[in-house]
């Protein structure tokens, strides 16, 4: 049983602290490792869905030679009103649902913009949290801006991205916002101060999935359609009978359109398949053209989660163990680097990087997120999970027949595997394969030295500095470090608590370069958002709402 037991676990959050049990840990290592998850035990039906929680390592040491792991579900007005009154949240498969409105779970990505930290999700505007004591501070924007999928009395549903991105010229975030029924998309601009945003419709467009992800260049915003299908039926309580589309749009839109004044923006259209779920541009356009990793993902659903009832590729009944977990790819990963062409609307594929022996379930990948690093890449480090056929239940198989391809499956499970990838070819410069037992995370790029920006090593690009991979087991939790520049050398240096201590899984991580208290500035506050659909409400429930925003005021 290859996929730890303990990856769903329900224990309580709380501190650890960490030794090195394995090589040395190098004195040249600095910031901090901060990463995303979902409290398993809000009971969500699939795993993903539970309240959010943001943890925090610092990459050096303290006095007595640990390392602390600080972890906190985040106390947003939603966690607090679940906090009162628990016996009227509801999970459903797409999230949790309550009289006041749809749980913003802000529980997949950390978001470091300067000194100041965001945690986002698909179905909910970006939550920002203080980067010491990691409490809740604010959301971003007023709900009315963001154009709610569904408007409810005091939690709307926002339909955007977890991976919105912070452009390092123009000194905003870029985000979405969704149209769940009609897929409409629009482009949404936060300043970092102030109680709303920015909105610009995307004319004659739409994503008619999902958009999990949107990256960017200089001059351009890439969305793209992601592999991932609101079912109704399954909503309400039917079975999952749909596949993700095959393929899907790419948008591109000139960021000088995004203007003050205007409501609308177009956009430059493309059909790409297989569908994606992640995608990383250079940053650097200035050849004229867009040029993008895309992490495909054929094969993979991970809005279908595994169920008691479910059997496994083997026929084997699933392990209870793993209710709420998605369901693992069903072929073989696929990465490319493709390339856009705005003027005559053309992709040309530069690379791509397949290999059905050894690379399945491309997790989660590390960049160099300096504006240095983004314009000049020279690696892309991806985890691919590895083929678990007990990760993998029958009801996917048979919504996807004729679209996959069982004689691929390997003979056996096979593990985990961290590749470098070379930024230009995808050739595999350095690759290191875990134990079988071993669930590795999101792994992050830490640079060595500094450089000219605040993120900036000296060298930029991902080569020249380290990956910290957090990574689960049944025996204990540990967290690995990699020499960016040779991962097949294995773990420079392995952190761990003492042995039995797990934590349940952790979603995407990132590094941020210091921690401190955020800054004093204007933001949106929990009452801001109050106003007369408190009316739709019977009165003790709007009274909640009151005294949560006016708890949340207080503090």
């Amino acid at each position: 049983m290859p996929v730890p037991r303990s990856i769903l676990g329900t224990q309580d959050v709380g501190d650890l602290d960490l030794e090195v049990v394995a090589g040395t840990w190098p004195d040249d290592v600095r910031g901090h490792y901060v990463v995303s998850t979902s409290d398993q035990r809000t009971r969500p039906r699939h795993a993903f869905f539970g309240d959010g929680i943001i943890a925090r390592m610092p990459l050096r040491p303290g006095p007595d030679g640990r390392f602390a792991w600080r972890a906190r579900v985040i106390d947003t007005p939603f966690a607090r009103l679940r906090g009162r009154r628990p016996d009227l949240f509801t999970a459903g498969p797409v999230g949790t649902d309550s009289p006041w409105g749809f749980v913003n779970a802000a529980n997949t990505a950390p978001l470091p913009w300067g000194d100041r930290l965001f945690t986002t999700w698909d179905a909910g505007r970006p939550v920002e949290v203080d980067p010491v004591t990691l409490e809740f501070v604010a959301e971003v924007g007023h709900r009315d801006d963001w154009k709610p999928a569904m408007d409810h009395a005091v939690l709307p549903l926002i339909s955007t991205t977890a991976h919105p991105v912070i452009d390092p010229e123009r000194g905003c975030l870029w985000s979405v916002s969704r149209d769940v029924l009609s897929g409409a998309v629009s482009v949404i601009r936060y300043d970092g101060t102030g109680t709303r945003v920015q909105r610009w419709d995307v004319e004659n467009a739409a994503l008619p999935q999902a958009t999990h992800t949107i990256t960017q260049t200089r001059d351009w915003l890439v969305l793209a359609d992601t592999a991932y299908k609101i079912e109704v039926e399954e909503i309400f309580g039917g079975d999952r009978t749909a596949p993700n589309n095959p393929d899907g749009p790419v948008l591109l839109i000139r960021k000088d359109d995004l203007v003050p004044g205007r409501s609308s923006v177009t956009c430059a259209e493309f059909r790409l398949a297989p569908e994606v779920n992640h995608f990383y541009a250079r940053y650097d356009d200035s050849d004229g053209v867009v040029q993008v990793v895309m992490e495909h993902g054929e094969g993979v659903d991970i809005g279908m989660y595994l169920r008691e009832d479910d059997v496994d590729v083997r026929g084997r009944r699933i392990d209870p163990a793993l209710r709420g977990m998605y369901c693992h790819g069903m072929a073989p990963a696929l990465t490319t680097v493709l390339q856009f062409d705005p003027e005559t609307g053309r992709i040309t594929e530069r690379a791509r990087a397949r290999d059905p022996e050894r690379w399945w379930q491309a997790e989660l990948s590390a960049i160099d997120w300096s504006i240095e690093g983004q314009t000049a890449p020279t690696r892309h480090h991806l985890v691919y999970l590895g083929f678990h056929p007990e990760a993998i239940n029958r009801r996917a198989m048979r919504n996807y027949a004729g679209r996959i391809d069982p004689s691929l499956f390997p003979a056996e499970e096979t593990p985990a595997v961290l590749v470098s990838h070379d930024r230009e070819d995808l050739k595999a410069l350095s690759e290191w394969t875990f134990a079988l037992d071993d669930y590795p995370t999101s792994p992050s790029f830490v640079p060595r030295g500094r450089g000219g920006s605040r993120y900036a090593g000296a060298e930029p690009g991902g080569h020249e500095g380290y990956l910290v991979v957090a990574v689960h087991n049944d025996d204990r939790f540990r967290i690995e470090l990699f020499d960016a520049a040779d991962v097949g050398r294995g773990p420079v240096a392995v952190l761990a608590p003492p042995n039995g201590t797990t934590v349940p899984f952790l979603i995407h991580s990132a590094w941020m370069p210091e921690a401190v208290p955020a800054p004093d500035v204007e933001r949106l506050r929990f009452a801001d958002d109050l106003d007369a659909r408190l009316d739709q409400l019977d009165p003790d429930l709007a009274a909640t709402a009151r005294e949560v925003a006016e708890e949340l005021d207080a503090r």
